[in-house]
């Protein structure tokens, strides 16, 4: 009976922990989502700890190559018992597994800073490539400056410890290791490449600009965190004319879509209506009429009665070389015409020519409004434009466990 409650927590901690990779990005998660889904992982790690070895054990057991959500509770027990032969079986997975060092990351990320930063000091130390990344990783999640290590990884050879200790800086606003980090803003590695300039970019360095708009016109893993950093940044008559670019060429459709919501301004949301009749595009010209306006689709019954018969992949025939998820399968399919009944009673309201986040001009405190109760999506926009607003501060870690999202956030005016 106790091996079969034992197995329940190790499958249901392991599939949260999945669930919450998913859910920090999703527009269907808030922070108060997030909090309920961190007290459901923390109860199934609390009832394997309980067990001691025998649950740490049983996680290591499941150790194979593709476990993801298995490293991260495997993490967090053997940090939490401060087993050093556990940690060391983890390390030796790592070096075998890619998926396995996101998740142990999440891990270092999830525990406290007093339980990993014993640990930290002894990554940030060692020459291995690998455990430099994790304790700069666990640094930058925890936004715990590291000192003199984060100069010291900006001078290593390797080109994964230079991206992690640019993205590190970056996250916490040195801004005293701006040129160290520009030396790399045209290295030929996309990560290093890619870090280097967000990194600067957050530190108000406006060469880093232009590399950043080259990665958001380019489909890839960093083209959205790219379009973000670079539209909060650049003039807005730069930003108007890039995404004006952006609209006249079709491959680039969905990205300006995207663009127009974060640029805020409302002479656009007629255009956005118009995207809303092209299946392929309505759901993110919705989430971008919303992240404007404000107005939520659902709760505001400004959806469609069906949904329409539209597959954004992946499908079930094995021929088929569409592997990609749908980018909008949370999103609600918004109606053209309710939507337009509802622009006609509240477009007084808004101002052409000026810029609104979830229908407040710009602003710090509507910033953190956003981030005391807008989506995750939405989060993560209004993170990335707190950060224009107070330049001194470290990154809104947005990902960040709930609870200590709401203590950063305690205190602040909104």
């Amino acid at each position: 009976m106790i091996a079969l409650v034992l197995e329940q927590h190790a499958e249901e901690a392991s599939f949260l922990a999945i669930l919450r990779d998913y859910a920090v990005g999703a527009p269907n998660y808030d922070l108060s989502h997030l909090a309920t889904l961190d007290n459901r992982i923390d109860a199934h790690l609390d009832g394997l700890q309980v067990a001691g070895l025998k649950g740490l054990n049983l996680l290591l057991e499941q150790l194979r190559p593709a476990a993801s959500g298995e490293v991260f509770a495997a993490t967090v027990l053997a940090f939490r018992m401060g087993n050093s032969p556990a940690l060391s079986s983890l390390g030796e997975h790592l070096r075998t597994s890619e998926e396995g060092e996101r998740y142990f990351a999440a891990a270092l990320g999830w525990l406290d800073w007093a339980v990993v930063q014993p640990w930290v000091e002894r990554l940030l130390a060692s020459p291995e490539p690998l455990f430099r990344r994790l304790g700069l990783a666990a640094c930058g999640m925890h936004r715990h400056d590291p000192g003199p290590a984060l100069l010291s990884a900006l001078g290593n050879s390797d080109p994964s410890v230079l991206a992690r200790a640019a993205r590190t800086a970056g996250e916490l606003r040195r801004r005293d290791l701006m040129q160290p980090i520009r030396l790399h803003r045209l290295h030929s590695d996309d990560a290093l490449r890619f870090w280097s300039n967000w990194a600067t970019a957050q530190m108000g360095d406006e060469q880093a600009l232009p590399v950043l708009q080259q990665f958001a016109e380019q489909p890839g893993r960093y083209q959205e965190r790219a379009l973000h950093v670079a539209l909060a940044w650049l003039p807005r008559e730069t930003s108007m004319a890039w995404i004006r670019r952006m609209t006249q060429v079709p491959q680039q459709r969905r990205i300006a879509i995207k663009a127009t919501g974060l640029f805020g301004d409302p002479v656009a949301l007629p255009w956005l209506l118009q995207q809303m009749h092209d299946l392929p595009m309505a759901r993110a010209a919705g989430e971008a009429f919303s992240l404007i306006t404000g107005v939520d689709l659902a709760l505001h019954d400004l959806e469609r009665r069906d949904s329409p018969d539209f597959d954004a992949g992946p499908s079930d025939d094995p021929q088929d070389g569409n592997v990609a998820m749908d980018p909008d399968e949370s999103l609600p399919w918004p109606e053209p015409t309710l939507v337009q009944g509802w622009l006609n009673k509240h477009s007084a309201s808004l101002q052409t020519g000026s810029a609104y986040l979830l229908g407040e001009p710009f602003s710090e405190g509507a910033c953190v409004r956003a981030l005391s109760s807008a989506n995750q999506r939405q989060r993560q926009v209004a993170a990335g434009l707190l950060a224009r607003y107070i330049p001194t501060e470290a990154v809104f870690p947005v990902s960040a466990p709930a609870q200590r999202q709401k203590g950063l956030l305690r205190g602040r005016s909104v």
